[in-house]
């Protein structure tokens, strides 16, 4: 099979196309012909030598795709050969053919392509996760989340927006800021010509939910934010590792602060999440309330090009890498 690999480690010419051999899926498995899958940040710091891939994983990139399966694993029941399927995975989306453990198996929804739903898991996973199950955001609360339009931001603001909740968010151009209040964000704050505490104070007086993609650059502003019982879940490191935390003003808040990561985390743990958002996402998206915003479909051969979009950040949504036809 053809797969992305990673000979060294830098740019997005480091990044190759190559025959590799075919994986094999193992007990509790399951073998995806894959069709499409997305890039992620994730896949940037991968690429660079920040992000490895945990403990037998696929060492190519790629955190999700959509397909269809080839062959069954020892144990596996609930699918059959020939189900087109998306998965939440640990790496190996840009291959064609991935193992999944079964439990990171999802259906792809009615109404969506196969090609479109590649950019469905990982968003949904990783907003339903943090937004909903860790912080447990409750209708009519505040929500703030940075960068508004990325997947995460345009999942975020579809989701949070149904659930009754009062959206704002930060992005980077007065384009962006109209793309996020078309998608249902109350207020979209451009970061470049506002600061986001004052604006979301003037707007709300601050957020119960604050979901940040900066990491040590906004902690001490994210801090500032919160409202009373506040809850900031930090999901990224965009702004760097180290940031100042005033923990009298936590503490004044009542306020809490979590650091968390999908990739990493036990299959068991991983495929309660999917179990859930099935369950809680999938019927709003076959219902039409929540969709896929996706930027742009390239092919794998074009992998650099796609790297090189979401570093420069002018897209809006997930960039999606179509696989095979």
């Amino acid at each position: 099979m053809r797969a992305v690999t990673l000979p060294s480690y830098g740019d997005v010419d480091v990044l190759t196309l190559a025959d590799v051999p075919d994986p094999t899926p193992g007990p509790g498995e399951v073998l995806v012909d894959v069709v499409a899958t997305a890039v992620n940040r994730a896949d940037l710091l991968q690429r660079r030598g920040f992000y490895e891939p945990p403990p037998g994983a696929s060492r190519y990139p790629g955190l999700e795709c959509s397909g269809r399966i080839a062959a069954l694993g020892e144990g596996v029941s609930g699918w059959s050969v020939g189900d087109e399927v998306c998965a939440l995975l640990s790496g190996g989306g840009y291959a064609e053919k991935v193992a999944v453990p079964a439990g990171q198996l999802l259906p792809v929804p009615r109404g969506i392509s196969l090609v479109d739903a590649a950019a469905l898991p990982e968003v949904a996973c990783t907003v339903w996760a943090n937004v909903f199950m860790l912080a447990a955001l409750r209708p009519g609360e505040v929500l703030l989340v940075h960068g508004g339009t990325s997947g995460i931001g345009t999942m975020t603001i579809q989701l949070a927006t149904r659930h009754g909740a009062r959206v704002l968010c930060t992005v980077g151009t007065d384009e962006k800021a109209q793309r996020a209040t078309d998608l249902g964000a109350e207020l979209a704050i451009n970061y470049r010509t506002a600061d986001f505490v004052e604006a979301v104070r003037d707007a709300t007086g601050g957020a119960d939910v604050v979901l940040d993609n900066m990491g040590g650059a906004y902690l001490s502003r994210n801090v500032d934010v919160l409202r009373t019982g506040g809850r900031l879940v930090v999901i990224g490191l965009q702004g760097g590792v180290k940031g100042e935390l005033n923990l009298g003003a936590l503490l004044a808040k009542r306020g809490s602060v979590h650091a968390t990561s999908l990739r990493a985390r036990p299959v068991e743990e991983k495929a309660a999440i999917v179990a859930a958002v099935r369950a809680h996402v999938w019927p709003a998206v076959e219902a039409g309330e929540v969709r896929p915003v996706i930027d742009r479909v390239l092919p794998l051969d074009r992998v650099a090009e796609a790297h090189a979009v979401l570093e420069a950040s002018t897209h809006v949504g997930k960039v999606v890498l179509r696989v095979r036809e």
